[in-house]
């Protein structure tokens, strides 16, 4: 297994650590060939569990898994800072805590429905974008966790969003959507309402449209009530996730509702209505309205 020390911020951070302390003389020769024995040690370890430690190719990749993860789990360890993630490397257990923060932040961020891993709760495809050869010009494993990470988040928020406001199974792709038929549903229907998919049965029967709620200031405070009923991480996480048009493009829908419920009182037929909500999507996005059929 070879720890190349290349230039300043470059290759696997790993590397980076390992260059910092030659060139400050905080690592003898003696601790760097210490953290590359039980390197090898570990990547002879991860070959006989995950591949084949007699075939030379796969005990090479082995390594690079290896390094790759120990510079993910040193690099969230130390905050990048390359002094502290020295000190991690010269304690005595060396290179094994880092992999195990790094195999951990893996484990965490993995998709769940990625099928089978080769890796048991690490996705495969994402271990493969962390594992580095040593003396690769640039490492994007970081970047690659972070993107991970971001995925992992929202579909975190999307799965919060759906047990704590909607009664029923919906398909929204975007969160934005997801919150935009929320905040919809309980403007008209009420606050504390779980989304059920009898928005139009409501506004025939026993919606009355109040001008009031036709307001952009209206609808910013009902959004910051709904956001309200989250962990404050997670409202934070959405607000970033909102464009800039949220509020005035769900007014938009809401001057629709009142153009559809007058129709609906007018007993126009299913066939109307469904047209005159098709007509106005192509015009200008229904943001929050539902896209299920209810007759």
């Amino acid at each position: 297994m070879q720890l190349v020390i290349r230039e300043a911020n470059e290759g696997p951070f790993l590397s980076q650590v390992l260059r910092f302390g030659r060139d400050n003389e905080r690592l003898s020769s003696q601790q760097l060939a210490a953290i590359k024995g039980k390197a090898v040690l570990m990547s002879l370890k991860f070959a006989d569990k995950y591949y084949n430690k007699y075939k030379m190719h796969l005990l090479e990749q082995a390594a690079h898994d290896v390094i790759g993860v120990v510079s993910l789990g040193l690099q969230e360890l130390s905050g990048r800072d390359a002094a502290k993630a020295l000190a991690l490397l010269q304690a005595p257990e060396g290179p094994i805590k880092p992999f195990q923060k790094g195999w951990s932040m893996l484990i965490t961020v993995s998709p769940k429905q990625a099928g089978n891993s080769l890796y048991g709760d690490v996705d495969a495809r994402l271990l493969d974008k962390i594992s580095s050869p040593p003396d690769v010009e640039e490492w994007q494993g970081w970047q690659e966790y972070e993107k991970a990470l971001a995925e992992h988040n929202k579909t975190r928020l999307m799965g919060l969003l759906d047990s704590h406001f909607f009664a029923y199974d919906n398909d929204h792709p975007t969160m934005e959507d997801k919150l935009a038929e929320a905040l919809l549903y309980r403007i008209l229907c009420g606050a504390g309402l779980k989304v059920k998919q009898d928005l139009k049965r409501r506004l025939a029967r026993d919606v009355v449209l109040q001008d009031a709620w036709l307001d952009k200031d209206h609808i910013a405070v009902q959004l910051e009530q709904l956001l309200g009923e989250l962990p404050a991480d997670m409202a934070t996480a959405l607000r970033q996730e909102l464009s800039p048009g949220f509020v005035p493009n769900l007014l938009h829908t809401l001057s629709f509702v009142r153009q559809y419920q007058q129709l609906q009182q007018e007993n126009a037929s299913p066939e109307k209505l469904d047209n005159m909500e098709m007509r106005a999507g192509l015009k200008h996005p229904l943001l929050g309205w539902p896209l299920y059929h209810d007759f």
